[in-house]
């Protein structure tokens, strides 16, 4: 049997770790007789770190993370490469994260629809921002896909962590937007959970923009609970090789 974690980043904001206990429920549902467990990188417990401890045999280790930046290139490979020093009993495999999976942005398109999204509308794509440019050059490609799903190039994206002095850069992109025909504007956050960094863009938002629509994070949406399983299947029946070789 093969134990799967799901490693999630953490946050202060009670709302993440709501969210998390749903997608693990999710997982869980859609897992029937696997052992899913639930651990964090930083801020909350059970630890990763812990969780792994606390595991035998194989695991595989399932970043819940959008992006291929330093958490999922660093920080979990560590966390893992440590659990597997301390403790010999466990065998670990760390899938990739989740964010290049199309499923991701029919995820998108369903908090869209959810919120009430019109055709004439125009898309402001949110994400965190990270220092590693091909991170942010991926959340550019999902915008990008988004924009051919919806069959629109009313679709912009901006960094949460980057909105500029006074919001300039959200400004400029609603002010593309507002060029290009769009209506109203639509915020997409391509966020699992809300938080503070998706607080903070929606303030700005209806500052700019009054009467902006702000649709939901994934969260646990089942085209991510799918995206989840169907890697964890994918990875135990594809692996011929001794689990050992992914430690």
């Amino acid at each position: 049997m093969t134990t799967l974690v799901l490693a999630a980043h953490g946050s202060r904001d009670p709302r993440f770790a709501a969210t998390m206990e749903r997608i693990t429920h999710g997982v869980r549902t859609r897992l029937p007789g696997v052992d899913v467990r639930l651990g964090y990188l930083d801020l909350n417990s059970p630890s990763v770190a812990d969780v792994l401890t606390a595991c035998t045999g194989r695991v595989m280790v399932a970043p819940l993370l959008l992006s291929n930046a330093f958490h999922s290139k660093v920080d979990l490979p560590a966390i893992v490469s440590d659990a597997c020093a301390a403790n010999p009993d466990i065998e670990v495999r760390q899938l990739p994260p989740l964010g290049d999976d199309p499923r991701i942005v029919s995820a998108l398109i369903g908090r869209l629809d959810q919120a009430g999204i019109r055709a004439t509308d125009g898309v402001v794509l949110t994400a965190v921002g990270s220092s590693d440019p091909t991170a942010d050059e991926a959340v550019r490609g999902r915008a990008a896909e988004l924009a051919v799903r919806l069959r629109t190039p009313l679709v912009q994206t901006v960094f949460a962590t980057r909105l500029g002095q006074d919001h300039s850069n959200l400004h400029q992109s609603l002010r593309s937007l507002r060029r290009g025909g769009a209506r109203r504007v639509v915020v997409s956050p391509y966020f699992l959970s809300a938080g503070l960094l998706t607080e903070r863009v929606d303030a700005a938002v209806d500052h700019l923009a009054p009467g902006s629509l702000i649709a939901g994070p994934i969260g646990a949406h089942p085209d991510l609970i799918d995206v989840v399983c169907d890697r964890f299947r994918d990875a135990t029946m594809a692996t011929p090789a001794p689990f050992s070789a992914f430690r």
